[in-house]
Protein backbone atom coordinates (compact mmCIF):
# COMPACT_ATOMS: atom_id res chain seq x y z
CA UNK A 1 0.00 0.00 0.00
CA UNK A 2 1.54 3.53 -0.86
CA UNK A 3 1.67 6.59 1.38
CA UNK A 4 -1.54 8.18 -0.37
CA UNK A 5 -3.18 5.06 0.29
CA UNK A 6 -2.28 4.65 4.03
CA UNK A 7 -3.42 8.33 4.60
CA UNK A 8 -6.60 7.59 2.66
CA UNK A 9 -7.60 4.81 5.52
CA UNK A 10 -6.14 6.86 8.25
CA UNK A 11 -8.51 9.86 7.61
CA UNK A 12 -11.35 7.21 6.53
CA UNK A 13 -11.23 5.53 10.41
CA UNK A 14 -10.80 8.79 12.33
CA UNK A 15 -13.61 9.78 10.74
CA UNK A 16 -15.62 6.89 11.53
CA UNK A 17 -14.39 7.32 15.26
CA UNK A 18 -16.89 8.28 17.85
CA UNK A 19 -16.20 9.76 21.16
CA UNK A 20 -18.62 8.90 23.67
CA UNK A 21 -20.47 11.93 26.34
CA UNK A 22 -17.95 12.55 28.95
CA UNK A 23 -20.82 12.67 31.64
CA UNK A 24 -21.29 9.06 32.26
CA UNK A 25 -21.17 6.97 35.00
CA UNK A 26 -18.39 4.50 35.12
CA UNK A 27 -19.23 0.41 34.56
CA UNK A 28 -16.66 -0.15 37.18
CA UNK A 29 -18.25 -0.95 40.46
CA UNK A 30 -18.96 -0.73 42.96
CA UNK A 31 -18.08 3.19 43.08
CA UNK A 32 -20.63 4.94 40.77
CA UNK A 33 -18.21 8.54 40.24
CA UNK A 34 -15.38 10.60 40.45
CA UNK A 35 -17.31 12.19 42.90
CA UNK A 36 -18.66 9.24 45.01
CA UNK A 37 -14.64 8.57 45.85
CA UNK A 38 -13.77 12.32 46.46
CA UNK A 39 -17.06 12.21 49.15
CA UNK A 40 -15.95 8.84 50.89
CA UNK A 41 -12.40 10.33 51.30
CA UNK A 42 -13.38 13.64 52.81
CA UNK A 43 -15.89 11.63 55.44
CA UNK A 44 -12.74 9.60 56.03
CA UNK A 45 -10.30 12.04 56.43
CA UNK A 46 -12.13 14.46 58.61
CA UNK A 47 -13.24 11.79 61.29
CA UNK A 48 -9.46 10.76 61.55
CA UNK A 49 -8.22 13.94 61.56
CA UNK A 50 -10.34 14.56 64.43
CA UNK A 51 -10.05 11.69 66.34
CA UNK A 52 -6.53 11.36 65.68
CA UNK A 53 -5.06 10.83 69.59
CA UNK A 54 -8.01 8.28 69.96
CA UNK A 55 -7.35 4.25 69.45
CA UNK A 56 -11.10 3.15 70.27
CA UNK A 57 -12.58 3.07 66.81
CA UNK A 58 -12.41 1.96 63.28
CA UNK A 59 -13.76 3.96 60.12
CA UNK A 60 -13.40 2.63 56.42
CA UNK A 61 -14.88 3.35 52.79
CA UNK A 62 -15.65 0.91 50.41
CA UNK A 63 -15.19 -1.97 52.45
CA UNK A 64 -16.69 -5.47 52.56
CA UNK A 65 -18.58 -6.27 56.01
CA UNK A 66 -18.89 -10.29 56.11
CA UNK A 67 -21.79 -11.20 58.82
CA UNK A 68 -22.44 -14.84 57.94
CA UNK A 69 -23.70 -16.64 60.64
CA UNK A 70 -21.91 -19.57 59.22
CA UNK A 71 -18.55 -17.68 59.32
CA UNK A 72 -18.09 -17.83 55.78
CA UNK A 73 -16.96 -15.47 53.28
CA UNK A 74 -18.99 -17.06 50.11
CA UNK A 75 -22.02 -15.64 52.03
CA UNK A 76 -23.32 -12.64 53.21
CA UNK A 77 -21.44 -9.41 52.83
CA UNK A 78 -22.25 -6.00 51.46
CA UNK A 79 -19.59 -2.94 51.25
CA UNK A 80 -21.14 0.29 52.82
CA UNK A 81 -19.77 3.11 51.28
CA UNK A 82 -19.01 4.70 54.67
CA UNK A 83 -18.95 3.48 58.59
CA UNK A 84 -17.72 3.39 61.63
CA UNK A 85 -17.25 0.98 64.42
CA UNK A 86 -16.78 1.89 68.14
CA UNK A 87 -15.05 0.28 70.85
CA UNK A 88 -12.36 -1.52 69.00
CA UNK A 89 -8.93 -1.28 68.32
CA UNK A 90 -7.62 1.26 65.39
CA UNK A 91 -5.88 -0.60 63.02
CA UNK A 92 -5.47 -1.50 59.29
CA UNK A 93 -8.05 -4.64 58.12
CA UNK A 94 -8.23 -5.61 54.85
CA UNK A 95 -12.04 -6.43 55.28
CA UNK A 96 -14.78 -6.35 58.42
CA UNK A 97 -15.42 -9.96 59.43
CA UNK A 98 -18.09 -9.73 62.11
CA UNK A 99 -17.64 -13.49 63.71
CA UNK A 100 -13.56 -11.95 64.04
CA UNK A 101 -14.47 -8.61 65.39
CA UNK A 102 -16.44 -9.93 68.83
CA UNK A 103 -19.39 -9.78 66.77
CA UNK A 104 -19.22 -6.05 66.43
CA UNK A 105 -21.04 -4.00 63.05
CA UNK A 106 -21.09 -1.09 62.29
CA UNK A 107 -22.50 2.02 64.58
CA UNK A 108 -22.82 4.62 61.79
CA UNK A 109 -23.10 3.94 58.30
CA UNK A 110 -23.37 6.50 55.03
CA UNK A 111 -24.58 5.50 51.84
CA UNK A 112 -23.88 7.96 48.54
CA UNK A 113 -26.58 7.85 46.77
CA UNK A 114 -26.72 7.15 42.63
CA UNK A 115 -29.20 6.40 40.80
CA UNK A 116 -28.34 2.55 40.42
CA UNK A 117 -28.19 2.67 43.94
CA UNK A 118 -30.35 4.45 45.45
CA UNK A 119 -33.41 2.70 45.79
CA UNK A 120 -30.88 -0.35 47.03
CA UNK A 121 -30.02 2.35 49.78
CA UNK A 122 -33.21 3.65 51.00
CA UNK A 123 -34.88 -0.09 50.50
CA UNK A 124 -32.98 -3.33 51.19
CA UNK A 125 -29.86 -1.96 52.47
CA UNK A 126 -31.91 0.09 55.54
CA UNK A 127 -33.69 -2.60 56.05
CA UNK A 128 -30.53 -4.86 56.06
CA UNK A 129 -28.68 -2.20 58.62
CA UNK A 130 -31.91 -1.96 60.48
CA UNK A 131 -32.99 -5.48 61.55
CA UNK A 132 -29.56 -7.67 60.98
CA UNK A 133 -26.83 -5.19 61.17
CA UNK A 134 -28.67 -3.02 63.91
CA UNK A 135 -26.72 -0.28 63.20
CA UNK A 136 -27.83 2.73 65.56
CA UNK A 137 -27.46 5.84 62.96
CA UNK A 138 -27.87 5.37 59.21
CA UNK A 139 -27.41 8.47 56.43
CA UNK A 140 -27.81 8.45 53.13
CA UNK A 141 -26.51 11.75 51.34
CA UNK A 142 -26.89 12.27 47.06
CA UNK A 143 -23.62 14.58 45.86
CA UNK A 144 -25.54 15.47 43.09
CA UNK A 145 -28.97 16.23 44.05
CA UNK A 146 -27.81 17.22 47.71
CA UNK A 147 -31.04 14.29 48.96
CA UNK A 148 -29.45 14.11 52.72
CA UNK A 149 -31.91 11.77 55.42
CA UNK A 150 -30.76 10.28 58.74
CA UNK A 151 -32.23 7.59 60.91
CA UNK A 152 -31.96 6.70 64.30
CA UNK A 153 -32.79 3.04 65.50
CA UNK A 154 -35.60 3.12 68.20
CA UNK A 155 -36.91 0.14 69.80
CA UNK A 156 -35.77 -2.23 66.51
CA UNK A 157 -36.83 0.14 64.02
CA UNK A 158 -35.33 3.16 62.31
CA UNK A 159 -37.05 6.78 62.98
CA UNK A 160 -36.29 9.37 60.84
CA UNK A 161 -33.91 11.92 62.35
CA UNK A 162 -34.81 15.90 62.69
CA UNK A 163 -32.56 18.65 61.03
CA UNK A 164 -32.10 21.54 63.36
CA UNK A 165 -32.30 25.46 62.10
CA UNK A 166 -28.99 24.67 59.45
CA UNK A 167 -30.44 20.90 57.92
CA UNK A 168 -28.13 18.98 59.96
CA UNK A 169 -28.68 15.92 61.55
CA UNK A 170 -27.41 14.76 65.18
CA UNK A 171 -25.47 11.75 64.89
CA UNK A 172 -25.44 10.26 68.62
CA UNK A 173 -23.41 7.74 68.35
CA UNK A 174 -19.97 10.07 66.60
CA UNK A 175 -21.53 12.60 68.88
CA UNK A 176 -21.23 14.89 65.76
CA UNK A 177 -23.48 16.68 63.27
CA UNK A 178 -23.92 15.61 59.75
CA UNK A 179 -24.62 18.70 57.10
CA UNK A 180 -23.93 19.80 53.99
CA UNK A 181 -21.02 22.33 53.23
CA UNK A 182 -20.69 23.43 49.50
CA UNK A 183 -22.09 20.66 48.05
CA UNK A 184 -20.62 18.08 50.24
CA UNK A 185 -21.38 16.09 53.35
CA UNK A 186 -19.46 17.04 56.66
CA UNK A 187 -19.10 16.85 60.26
CA UNK A 188 -20.08 19.57 62.26
CA UNK A 189 -19.23 19.31 66.09
CA UNK A 190 -22.17 20.48 68.73
CA UNK A 191 -21.12 24.16 68.42
CA UNK A 192 -21.46 23.98 65.02
CA UNK A 193 -17.93 24.32 64.20
CA UNK A 194 -17.11 22.85 60.62
CA UNK A 195 -14.92 19.90 60.90
CA UNK A 196 -11.89 20.53 58.99
CA UNK A 197 -9.92 18.57 56.62
CA UNK A 198 -6.38 17.95 57.79
CA UNK A 199 -5.64 20.08 54.80
CA UNK A 200 -7.72 22.81 55.95
CA UNK A 201 -6.60 22.05 59.47
CA UNK A 202 -2.85 22.69 58.12
CA UNK A 203 -3.91 26.23 56.24
CA UNK A 204 -5.66 27.04 59.39
CA UNK A 205 -2.75 26.72 61.28
CA UNK A 206 -0.68 28.94 58.51
CA UNK A 207 -3.12 31.70 58.81
CA UNK A 208 -3.35 31.79 62.48
CA UNK A 209 0.83 32.21 62.32
CA UNK A 210 0.53 34.30 59.76
CA UNK A 211 -1.62 36.83 61.72
CA UNK A 212 0.43 36.74 65.15
CA UNK A 213 3.98 37.07 63.13
CA UNK A 214 1.81 40.38 61.89
CA UNK A 215 1.06 41.25 65.07
CA UNK A 216 4.49 41.10 66.73
CA UNK A 217 5.92 42.92 64.28
CA UNK A 218 3.36 45.33 65.32
CA UNK A 219 4.67 45.76 68.00
CA UNK A 220 8.45 45.77 66.91
CA UNK A 221 8.94 42.07 67.86
CA UNK A 222 11.03 39.72 64.88
CA UNK A 223 8.95 36.87 65.06
CA UNK A 224 11.77 34.77 63.92
CA UNK A 225 13.47 35.89 67.35
CA UNK A 226 11.06 33.94 69.32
Amino acid sequence: MGITQELDSTESISQEVIFPPGDLYSDEPPLETELHLRQIILLLSCLEWLWRDRNDFYVAGNLTIYYSPHQSKLEKFRGPDFFVVLGTERKTRKSWVVWEEDGKYPNVIVEILSESTANTDKGLKKKLYQDTFRTLDYFWFDPYTLEFAGFHLVDGAYQPLQANELGHFWSQQLGLYLGIERGLLRFFTSEGQLVPSPEEAAEQAEQRAARLAAKLRELNIDPDSI
